[in-house]
């Protein structure tokens, strides 16, 4: 969206709203007030307060910004904090009041909320992955002071699942960790669809029931709600928008609204040569809608929205008619030290990761994960399979049921109108569920989102459209081919290398052999046990073109923590820290060279290297030379588990170690399209600095969590991969380091999580350690 667009937007918000002050005016963003800012925070187990009443003084308390964590944790996390938290804020709301709606909206707020406004208890909600929105109109004070107290309970709740923490296999990190708004309506307006019984209602709805290049149908159904004790002339006008450019515009004409009533209206908007939305072409419309009453406007959206159509014809999946095979992957959103507590802009750099690595398709295990996220892979083009909460927990309970039932429908209401959501995992995962209560399920699906090519999705073969299966169980449970349904690998490539029951005969292996086979490797576990995870996942991947799937999800993108477990689980193809495995390599391979020429030494060329190397690339051959002398030509392998892969890796098989410069030379058609070298690496002489953006700069007044990495190089700009020593840090800015333990280098790379502050323009870094330093390094903020 670009700053022109984002400026009429507020402009027309301004309108419909009146009287905002200027800070106020400047936090507008399609038509909500981010309230982030100014939060009073505390932890206290304490039941018999006075937290929540207006008057408290909340003075001595820390003063906080959201996404805020409740307590920053270690690296590895053993002991997660669980327990009772209280944040407070002072609202700062429009000068008139009077004959407004307001709501506010708490993206997530773990696990079970409690919310008073001037003392008086509004809301309790169970779940901490999906919003909080509450209508407090009627609880507000005009020209005074209001004050919003949350209680948040983060501790096992029989209620929300999942299994208690001591042994769950991801942690639940507390706190108000996504964004937190004032939405201000006036008395005719667009409803929040979760304030809305109605069954697929609320808000604005958008649908493409018909799809092609030629000619395309979108779908818009609008809820007016006229809350005034008078009949109103309603209007609504849709304008449909590319790049900025006006499309079509589309009238409902003039109808009288009853006083007190609300109405859905649904519009047909047909466009020509429209430009379609897939993983290779990820185009966005923009939806402005306008609302007028007696001929005033009086409220305003606007949506993005893909057009796009997602069809399986018998366990094959189309995307605007084209049949496509999804790689993908499993995703956990939590970030060091913050747990669940990132910034949106570093949601977007997990997305542009995964989108970077060649995957097309992320399934978010195994909860809601952020609305920014969501945009991302909107805009990146990457294809998402949506889930509630659940892993390994089922409680037979009316209030279980009745929370998960309302999660589905909550899920959807939130996230239906992403262009790049497949389907709808409204299922328990790894979890033995009634037939009834996943018929219901099912049947929500279906219900909050009627029409064609609508998909639910389970990890039992029953019911559900589209048949969830992990590689284990397939080995394990020998279910293979008879399964006539649409089928998603949906997890591959560890366990079934890990377990002891998971399947491959892991039992029969003594456990050293078994870690030493595994896929669960450390950056500085060293070439050989990385190289270990490259052979798994492409065996794994390989065979799972060997059943009728349409996609695959390998376990997982990111390392990361679990609440059961005394390490980090480390089968990710980036560590915790966002850094790249050679398995990244593996799977950026697999992408059209066309799209990017991919070309990666997967050896440090040290003493220790294997000489069997691998190089991968998506060339057609490779040249290898050693100290400028030529060794061979490889094209791709053949053999076993390579059949079914796009871009097999190139194996140099060399007689010894020589130290020096390896270099890789790619050919295509007959013609170099690129190369890379490696040179065995020394004695580390400086220390070299650098910060992930990954298409996003870092920002200041956001709460941005960034990775800055500093690495040991030798004279050559080599990174010194044994090097494993703490470094000193100064930062001079309105920067913090987050890290909650020493920092140190792994693999050669050391990381800190930084967070943005609100005040200075710019940061400057220095770096030290054991004689070594780095040059000063200054980095500006957006």
């Amino acid at each position: 969206m670009t700053i022109k667009y984002k400026y009429l937007i507020t402009m027309l918000m301004l309108l419909v709203i009146g009287g905002l002050n200027n800070t106020l005016a400047a936090s507008i963003v399609g038509g909500k007030i981010n309230i982030n800012t100014q939060w009073k925070f505390t932890k206290s187990d304490n039941i018999d307060n006075n937290f929540h009443l207006k008057q408290f003084n909340d003075s001595d308390w820390q003063s906080t910004r959201l996404p805020h964590t409740t307590n920053l944790e270690p690296m590895v996390v053993n002991d997660q904090w669980q327990g009772i938290s209280w944040y407070r804020k002072t609202l700062e709301l429009p000068s008139n009041i009077e004959n407004k709606q307001i709501i506010i909206e708490l993206e997530a707020a773990m696990n079970y909320s409690q919310m008073w406004i001037n003392g008086n208890l509004v809301n309790q909600h169970h779940g901490g992955y999906l919003p909080v929105v509450v209508d407090i109109t009627s609880y507000l004070v005009k020209d005074q002071n209001n004050v919003v107290a949350i209680r948040l309970d983060n501790r096992d709740n029989p209620i929300t699942g999942p299994k208690p923490l001591n042994i769950l296999d991801f942690n639940t990190y507390g706190g108000l960790y996504r964004n937190a708004w004032i939405i201000v309506k006036n008395q005719v307006h667009i409803s929040h669809a979760n304030l809305v019984e109605e069954v697929a209602g609320g808000g604005i709805f958008i649908t493409t029931p018909k799809v092609s290049a030629k000619k395309s149908k979108i779908n818009v159904k609008t809820h007016v709600v006229n809350g005034m004790d008078t009949k109103q002339s309603i209007k609504i006008v849709h304008t449909l928008k590319f790049d900025g450019k006006t499309i079509k515009k589309q009238e409902i004409l003039a109808k009288q609204m009853t006083a007190d009533s609300d109405e859905h209206f649904t519009t047909g908007i047909t466009i020509a040569n429209a430009q379609l939305w897939s993983p290779k072409t990820p185009n966005l419309y923009q939806l402005e809608t306008q609302i007028y009453a007696n001929n005033e406007l009086v409220d305003y959206a606007s949506n993005q929205l893909g057009i796009r159509e997602f069809e399986l014809r018998g366990q094959a999946l189309y995307v605007n008619g084209e049949q496509m095979f999804l790689p993908g992957v499993n995703r956990h959103q939590e970030y060091p030290f913050v747990g669940y507590a990132m910034s949106d802009a570093a949601q977007y750099r997990d997305a542009k990761k995964i989108k970077d690595a060649g995957f097309s398709y992320i399934r978010l295990s195994h909860y809601p994960q952020s609305t920014a996220f969501l945009d991302a892979c909107d805009e990146l083009g990457i294809i998402v399979l949506d889930a509630i909460l659940g892993w390994q927990y089922y409680a037979d309970t009316d209030d279980f049921r009745n929370y998960t039932y309302n999660a589905s429908k909550q899920l959807i209401r939130r996230d239906r109108n992403h262009p790049s959501i497949l389907g709808w995992e409204a299922s328990l995962n790894e979890t033995q569920m009634p037939m009834f209560y996943m018929e219901e399920l099912h049947r929500i699906v279906h219900t909050e989102f009627p029409g064609k090519n609508v998909y639910s999705a389970g990890w039992k073969p029953e019911v559900y459209d589209i048949f969830l299966q992990a590689r284990q169980h397939r080995i394990m449970h020998k279910y293979k081919g008879e399964v006539k349904k649409p089928y998603i690998v949906s997890e591959y490539g560890d366990w079934e290398y890990y377990s002891n029951n998971a399947g491959l005969n892991q039992d029969k292996i003594p456990r050293d052999t078994r870690i030493l086979k595994s896929s669960r490797q450390l950056r500085e576990a060293g070439e050989t046990q990385l190289l270990q995870q490259v052979a798994n996942i492409q065996e794994a991947h390989n065979d799972n073109f060997n059943t009728a799937a349409f996609a695959d999800g390998y376990w997982a993108v990111f390392d990361y923590n679990r609440g059961y477990h005394d390490g980090i689980e480390s089968s990710g193809i980036m560590d915790i820290f966002r850094l790249p495995k050679f398995s990244y390599y593996f799977f950026k391979s697999q992408r059209a060279a066309s799209d990017v020429l991919v070309l990666k030494i997967a050896s440090y060329w040290d003493k220790n290297s294997p000489l069997n190397l691998q190089v991968f690339s998506n060339a057609d051959e490779i040249k290898l030379y050693l100290n400028n002398r030529y060794i061979g030509t490889k094209q791709a392998d053949k053999g076993k588990n390579t059949e079914h892969l796009k871009h097999p890796p190139f194996t140099f098989n060399l007689a010894k170690f020589e130290p020096g410069e390896l270099k890789a030379v790619a050919y295509i058609n007959n013609k170099v399209v690129g190369e890379q070298m490696v040179i065995t690496p020394e004695q580390p002489t400086h220390l070299k600095i650098w910060l992930d953006e990954s298409g996003k700069k870092a920002q200041k007044s956001v709460n941005d969590t960034v990775f800055l990495y500093i690495a040991a190089i030798d004279k050559n700009g080599t990174i010194v991969p044994d090097y494993a020593e703490k470094l000193n840090l100064q930062i001079s800015g309105d920067v913090n380091i987050l890290n909650t333990e020493p920092i140190k280098a792994e693999a050669g790379i050391a990381t800190a999580l930084i967070q943005i502050g609100d005040t200075a323009n710019h940061f400057e870094v220095k770096v030290s350690a054991d004689g070594l330093v780095s040059n000063n390094k200054i980095f500006y903020l957006k």
